[in-house]
């Protein structure tokens, strides 16, 4: 069995609902340069939050990803903690991701599995509608979503000319 490393990052959406699927988009960005993340293991949740649990099992330092209806505009990053956001999510019956992330992490408290430390990172959509690509206001600050991820992970962001 592979030994987990210390640190997960997981990605959460559906990227068959445009901007739902931003958590899948930013690990895509992530796994584009394996060596600079070597030290972290990045799971791909997909539309379970479930998996969540599994995913951050045993884990010191957990970042998730994922999108965020905040009052914000469109395009807007956040990072958070679970004790400074609770969830007002609504369920659409459009995605399998109808899990309340939250009370995932919740179950993972209450199974003694939960990480050290968890911090998650919300970005407020501009659209959720069936569709198989960002919208084109999340899609331009795609480098910006990757480049926060790797600020936390103590990884440098690329250098582009």
């Amino acid at each position: 069995m592979q030994k987990l490393n210390d640190v997960v990052v997981v990605g959460l959406g559906n990227t068959l609902m445009t901007d739902e699927g931003i958590g899948i988009h930013v690990l895509r960005g992530l796994v584009a340069d394996p060596a600079r993340y070597d030290h972290v293991d990045i799971v791909e949740a997909g539309s379970s939050v479930m998996s969540v649990v599994h995913s951050v099992a045993g884990r010191r330092k957990a970042i998730l990803i994922d999108c965020a209806r905040m009052g914000e505009p469109a395009g807007t990053i956040r990072r958070f903690t679970p004790g400074e956001v609770e969830s007002s999510k609504s369920l659409p019956h459009l995605s399998l991701h109808e899990g309340d992330l939250l009370s995932a992490l919740g179950l993972s408290r209450d199974l003694g599995e939960h990480p050290d430390e968890v911090v998650i990172f919300g970005i407020q959509p501009e659209t959720i509608a069936p569709g198989d690509s960002l919208s084109s206001t999340l899609q331009e600050r795609l480098r910006e979503y990757v480049d926060a991820i790797s600020a936390e992970l103590g990884v440098s962001p690329v250098r582009r000319g």
